[in-house]
């Protein structure tokens, strides 16, 4: 991708089923947990590179010794660093167990990080500071076992600041109005409530203070804890939660906005942010992994029951489109599909862009992330020739020549890597003529394969946001090769309204595709409806969220989609460029059919699926018209 969009987090969840002993004993490791929860955070390091931070608990510990770990790193490879450190820490214990001792006894008595239950995060910097006090998992500690708790979680809410009034209604004085403290708060609020009604039942029986900790933790109701704290949650979330006792659970936002996959056999439960790294890093096929459902929760108890739980009412599912766009892996078998048909949707458009012209038009990609749609336009493309020549072997037929099948066989798609990203180039330039050379130079191409003045040149990209690298270095660096035209191509449909929910595109005015629209307005006389636009905002601002309407799509209303691409691709045409340049993007329809069961589109179309996004498209106009360069949320 030619411009990476920080977005949602990742998570990784491992408890074992069977004693320690059991896994030295078949897999020849002490660390088996440890080991897993490295590789399924390493497979998912595109999911987060600005921190990294795990968590694990130990069970049945005695009283006067630690049983809750947890390590976090913000350092340039953050998933290393925390591993590193962990595993020096072990080794040196593994390195003072007797022989006489069991390796996992000994573990899990002298080093951190040797218990049952694992979580692990890869954190996005989307909005905040990226210091190690924002890295997860967050901890909550109490000298009662099952009150301590640790939080992690790809989650972005809308209605922060309504969350962090309701934690001062119930007496609280919460330290930072963010969206982690307040989603903390109110769990564990509610976890001390449901542990106060247990207390004071079981305080009725014949049973001690020891078995009455124990008994909480055994009839603890985390549903019942759910549903309390996530009532009034608007947004995306897959969030995780392990309890000092030995429970955990991972939690689904009631839309599926952001996603969450899990396995389970009878040694392991496992849960990730992406399905093909459980396929990985355990070798089990596509069909035993399963979605964890809007509105539900994958529910762990510490004596190893597994359940899935609805804790709240769902909503429409509108699973985000992005994830299958760019965000998640591409080794997916469903994704790589999706993303090769996206290629084939957008092929009978470049030709037309083109002419048809096919043997003078070169077809490239922009790496890495849209090749699997380049190989799907390719293929559509090749159809295409195919189709052409055996028309034309019809058409002559018994009078073909040799020279003509030769012919014939030559009309075939010129595929060649022509753009090349370079390693990030760091620069302390301070002369922004010479610093926007070096930006310049971030990619590269492969010279000789276009005939100058004479061939076309196609390069897909997954998306275009803000068109900052289009016109400050790809468009400029493929000029060079002197191309009659190139049509740059998006996977993905115009990216016209800001997102909420964990994708850092928050606003208005950095879109490309917005850009263009208030442009066109001015273009063609019509700027008053900026003006409209802006007093319907102003009146919606006291209103319900569930009540806010999108009018910021009467900003698009007068102009057709190639209206607006064509408008994007002069403003993104760097001066003095000398060739022609066409931009075109996916289809809504051609989206639609591409990811039939991933239906959150609303940074394309504007239908949210919350009533908190209709309250942050509201207030991101108001923003943008009142030159305010501010988060809409």
């Amino acid at each position: 991708m030619s411009e990476p969009i920080l977005h949602e987090c990742g998570i990784a969840m491992i408890r074992l089923l069977k004693p320690l002993e059991y896994y030295l004993e078949k897999y020849g490791t002490a660390t088996y947990g440890l080991n897993k929860l490295y590789l399924l955070m390493e497979k998912q390091h595109n999911r987060g590179q600005d921190g990294a931070g795990i968590a694990n608990i130990k069970f049945d510990v005695e009283p006067g010794n630690k049983f809750i770990s947890r390590e976090r790193s913000n350092a340039d490879a953050p998933i290393k660093a925390v591993f590193d450190k962990v595993n020096r820490q072990v080794a040196e214990a593994l390195g003072d167990c007797p022989d006489t001792e069991s390796k996992t006894a000994w573990l899990k008595e002298h080093a951190r990080f040797s218990g049952e239950l694992f979580l692990g995060h890869l954190r996005y910097g989307t909005f905040g500071k990226n210091d190690i006090e924002s890295c997860h998992p967050f901890l909550k500690t109490s000298n009662w076992v099952a009150k301590n708790f640790v939080l992690a979680g790809n989650f972005n809410l809308t209605n922060v600041t309504e969350l962090f009034d309701m934690l001062i209604g119930i007496g609280q004085h919460p330290k930072e109005k963010k969206d982690t403290i307040t989603v903390l708060e109110k769990v564990t609020h509610f976890l001390d409530e449901e542990i106060s009604k247990l207390y004071q039942d079981l305080t009725k029986t014949d049973s001690n203070a020891q078995e009455i900790s124990q008994k909480i933790g055994e009839n603890l109701n985390i549903r019942n804890i759910l549903e309390n704290s996530c009532k009034h949650w608007d947004g995306g979330y897959t969030m995780a939660g392990l309890f000092g006792h030995g429970d955990a659970f991972v939690a689904r936002d009631p839309a599926g906005i952001r996603p969450a996959f899990y396995y389970q056999d009878d040694e392991v439960v496992v849960v990730t942010s992406e399905r093909p790294v459980i396929q990985t890093a355990f070798n089990v096929p596509l069909e035993e992994i399963k979605e964890i459902k809007p509105a539900h929760a994958l529910i762990i108890k510490k004596n190893g029951t597994v359940t899935e739980e609805q804790f709240i009412d769902t909503l429409p599912e509108r699973q985000c489109s992005f994830e299958r766009i760019y965000f998640s892996r591409g080794t997916d078998a469903d994704i790589y599909e999706e993303r090769k048909t996206l290629g084939k949707y957008l092929a009978p458009i470049v030709l037309d862009a083109v002419d048809h012209d096919i043997e003078n038009t070169v077809f490239s990609y922009i790496p890495n992330t849209a090749e699997t749609c380049f190989y799907g336009m390719n293929e559509e493309v090749r159809d295409y020739c195919n189709r052409v020549q055996k028309d034309m072997i019809i058409d002559l037929g018994d009078k073909i020549t040799p020279e003509d099948i030769d012919n014939i066989f030559k009309i075939t798609p010129r595929v060649e890597k022509i753009a090349v990203k370079d390693a990030k180039l760091r620069t302390f330039i301070t002369d922004d003529a010479q610093r926007d050379d070096l930006v310049a130079h971030v990619y590269d191409t492969t010279y000789g394969q276009i005939v100058p003045g004479k061939d076309n040149l196609v390069i897909i990209d997954d998306s275009i946001v803000r068109g900052t690298t289009l016109k400050m270095s790809i468009l400029r660096i493929l000029d060079r090769l002197k191309p009659k035209k190139i049509v740059v191509v998006s996977s993905a449909p115009q990216i016209r309204y800001p997102d909420c929910y964990g994708i850092d595109m928050a606003k208005l005015g950095d879109f490309a595709a917005f850009a263009a629209g208030i442009a066109l307005l001015k273009d063609t006389g019509q700027e008053s409806i900026i003006e409209d636009v802006y007093q319907k905002c102003l009146k919606q601002v006291s209103l319900k969220d569930a009540e806010v309407v999108n009018y910021v799509k009467e900003i698009y209303a007068p102009f057709t989609d190639k209206e607006v691409s064509d408008k994007i691709a002069v403003m993104l045409t760097p001066k003095g460029m000398n060739a022609k340049v066409e931009m075109i993007f996916q289809t809504i329809s051609g989206l639609r059919h591409s990811c039939p069961n991933h239906t959150g589109d609303w940074y394309f179309t504007g239908n949210y699926p919350t009533p908190g996004g209709y309250r942050v498209v509201n207030q991101a106009f108001i923003n943008y018209v009142e030159n305010r360069n501010e988060r809409a949320y």
